[in-house]
């Protein structure tokens, strides 16, 4: 039988009405939201609702919103399939999913949780304010061509390779510049697509240096426990289990790329073959899905 594993998206999944739906249907994730917007000193749940998508799509309300959205909808798992996560053997959580993931897994309260991600989404904000900057998701090249295209693209700005996320599925993070030149050699050497993300700034690079360190303070304070199960790291594709060393790959996990394909892999290569994606949209079943046909990844719905 095929083990089972849980999934957790990242920025960029968000929604205008994600949670709306399980929050009106069930009590005890309309008290999570009610709970959220108490610690967060302002109404994450409107924004979740309502929106409007400007402001949802902020860095600083987008990680919040997705991080508590993701929990309610583990809570709707947990309510209507309960044996499925009382057989989940593993977690993993694409970047900011990876705080989700934690708290999942026990290592980390929900109060924490939230307020490190509130902290993180803050830094990471200041951190691209400073300095113009974003992301190109590149498709249909392999990685050692984008690496190339990144070093001739570069010139005087940073442009790296920020997410691995499965074959074909490449992202660069960098200046403004450096990415645009980066979408235009992408396509003239034969991506598919060369498509600016929406995001704030160049995520997962040294522009994120500011915020790196402000996480660390934050996160100096925080109790970390050791996961009750595996959460396979971002930053290395592998489970971590004593707490000052998960905080210290949390805060690695700014500056580096993202190995959700070799993440992946590592799951499915230790006979992981049945997966929930747990949150809102479902990239990451399409990305798993492109990695291995066979693999069966559910979403849970949370409108």
């Amino acid at each position: 039988m095929d083990k089972i594993a849980v999934l957790f998206p990242g920025q960029g999944a968000q929604t205008v009405g994600m949670g709306m739906g399980i929050a009106s249907k069930y009590p005890k994730i309309r008290r999570l939201y009610e709970v959220a917007d108490a610690i967060l000193g302002y109404s994450l749940s409107k924004i979740c609702f309502e929106g409007p998508a400007e402001e949802l799509d902020s860095t600083v309300y987008s990680q919040p919103a997705i991080f508590v959205t993701s929990l309610a909808a583990l809570e709707v798992l947990r309510i209507e399939s309960p044996e499925v996560l009382l057989s989940v053997e593993a977690t993993a959580g694409l970047s900011l999913g990876e705080y989700t993931a934690l708290v999942f897994a026990e290592a980390i309260s929900f109060e924490d949780g939230l307020q490190l991600v509130q902290k993180r989404g803050e830094a990471m904000q200041e951190a691209s304010d400073a300095t113009p900057s974003g992301m190109v998701s590149i498709l249909g090249l392999e990685i050692s061509q984008v690496e190339s295209l990144c070093d001739v693209a570069r010139q005087d700005g940073i442009l790296q390779v920020a997410n691995m996320l499965c074959p074909g599925n490449i992202v660069v993070s960098g200046t403004n510049a450096a990415c645009e030149r980066a979408a235009e050699m992408a396509v003239a050497a034969g991506a598919m697509k060369a498509v600016p993300l929406a995001v704030a700034g160049a995520f997962h690079t040294p522009i994120m240096k500011p915020a790196d360190q402000k996480l660390a303070d934050v996160l100096a304070s925080v109790s970390i426990n050791r996961p009750k199960i595996p959460v396979v790291s971002n930053v290395d594709a592998l489970p971590h289990e004593n707490p000052e060393e998960i905080k210290e790959i949390l805060v690695r996990q700014i500056l580096q790329p993202v190995l959700w394909e070799n993440s992946m892999r590592s799951l499915l290569d230790q006979g992981f073959g049945t997966f929930y994606e747990v949150g809102p949209g479902r990239v990451l079943r399409g990305l798993l899905k492109r990695i291995d046909r066979k693999a069966a990844c559910y979403n849970v719905e949370i409108m």
